[in-house]
């Protein structure tokens, strides 16, 4: 009987050890925070990225590029580089093939320039390594940390609208129209109607519950879905697709062509401030600043994504980037990197359940990214409202962000308007050589482009 005493005990007591481990590696009590809900914000965060499992290997196709083997690499790519950003940085970012930098790489370079795909990932490759050694010596860190307060503000608001905007296309509420670009979307559409539902619900439920509030959401307007004919129930299981079609398919040496020169540089520049805009808004807001200012362990989450980068080029995908989807696993609590972690975990999950996975459609999700949005816009109090010199570029930040829909190209456009007003009201000495360089390069890119 002692015997058998001690095998019921050691299991439960193993599973406590592991969480207290689990906690002390991920400074959980510190972050107020606790596995349960960092688990729920990784599934949170996941379930707001898992569109991206369905367009970039359609994206990729137009490449040239097998969809099957697009779907397997970009599942890997994305979870190993979640794994490394929770592991290795302790942020709740979660990272995969980027949206935009994708479309740059199917339609411009290989379709509008005519390289194939094989050369554009070795450009993708090179950019990478570039991103990385300016991540490993410090430069990226001294630029950003050379960036001013309120400009700061702008961008983590602009990346707030910038979701917003995604959420409410995504969910049909708003809509195109020839003659004024954006108009209300038709409500008596179920789907609009349901992404509509899902805000409202997701709301409601982050006040009560706080976290897992939107994760709730999303599945709650997912099944209703279902229930409606809106939703296909696809099965639950499926067999990976072969990703030998990708596999050593690179050519790095192709790429090393002065003609590419271009096409390096504004992949670098477009990553570059994509991933710094995610990474500077998501930390704003799980807390993880000072009380000087300064972001915790901020070289380490950006050596991640850079690493990260590289690796999503020997994968066969476009770089891999920080999503500012991350925003709405911060919103449901996540703090550590275990939320990152988690969401790695289930990209991994997704290669075996991709009729699961694929089955969340976009209207459940974009009521979370709306009430996301909203939220990351509570900064804007503390602008320096009586400073027009810095006033202005910060809301042309967080206004040209979602408008270009780029969050490189708003805040190019935010820090030339910042370096020119500041000369042109012979405040000059208060522009760091930080703020110099980062305009001066968005000059560059404007102009190659």
């Amino acid at each position: 009987m002692a015997i058998d005493r001690t095998r019921r005990q050691t299991g439960p007591r193993q599973l406590l050890t592991g969480v207290g481990r689990m906690s002390d590696f991920f400074k959980l009590q510190e972050h107020g925070t606790s596995v349960g809900r960092e688990i729920m914000a990784g599934a949170t965060t996941f379930a707001a990225m898992a569109y991206i499992l369905v367009v970039n290997p359609q994206i990729m196709a137009i490449a040239g590029i097998d969809q099957g083997a697009s779907f397997v690499a970009t599942c890997l790519a994305a979870a190993l580089s979640c794994l490394f950003m929770g592991l290795y940085a302790n942020w709740p970012v979660g990272l995969a093939p980027g949206m935009g930098l994708n479309a740059l790489f199917a339609y411009t370079i290989v379709g509008d320039m005519g390289y194939p795909w094989q050369t554009a990932l070795g450009a993708v490759f090179i950019a990478g390594v570039l991103f990385v050694i300016i991540s490993t010596t410090r430069i990226r860190a001294w630029i950003i940390m050379s960036i001013p307060d309120d400009l700061k503000i702008g961008m983590t608001a602009g990346v707030g609208l910038f979701i917003g905007i995604i959420g409410l296309q995504n969910g049909g509420i708003i809509a195109d129209h020839p003659a004024t670009l954006v108009t209300m979307g038709d409500f008596s559409q179920i789907p609009t109607a349901l992404a509509a539902l899902s805000f409202l619900l997701v709301a409601i439920l982050s006040a009560r519950l706080a976290a897992g509030g939107l994760i709730l959401g999303i599945f709650a307007v997912t099944v209703l879905g279902i229930l409606l004919g809106e939703v296909t129930y696809q099965g639950i299981v499926s067999a990976p697709p072969s990703i030998a079609p990708l596999v050593g398919q690179i050519d790095i040496m192709a790429a090393l062509n002065v003609s590419l020169v271009s096409v390096i540089f504004s992949i670098l520049i477009v990553n570059l401030f994509d991933t710094t805009g995610t990474l500077v808004g998501v930390a704003s807001n799980a807390g993880l600043v000072d009380e000087e200012g300064h972001y915790k362990n901020f070289s380490k989450a950006l050596k991640a994504d850079s690493t990260s980068s590289v690796l999503g080029a020997l994968l066969g995908n476009s770089p891999v980037t920080s999503y500012v989807e991350s925003a709405a696993g911060v919103a449901a609590g996540g703090r550590t990197g275990l939320t990152a972690c988690a969401v790695g975990v289930f990209f991994l999950l997704a290669i075996f359940f991709a009729p699961l996975a694929m089955m969340i459609p976009s209207f459940a999700v974009s009521g979370a990214l709306i009430y996301v949005a909203l939220l990351m816009c509570s900064g804007l109090g503390r602008l320096s409202w009586d400073n027009p010199v810095v006033l202005i570029p910060a809301l042309l930040i967080m206004i040209m962000i979602p408008l270009t829909f780029s969050i490189a190209d708003g805040i190019g456009i935010g820090f030339i308007s910042y370096v020119a007003l500041s000369l042109l009201a012979s405040e000059e000495r208060k522009v760091s050589w930080g703020a110099l360089v980062i305009a001066g390069l968005f000059v560059i890119k404007f102009a190659l482009l």
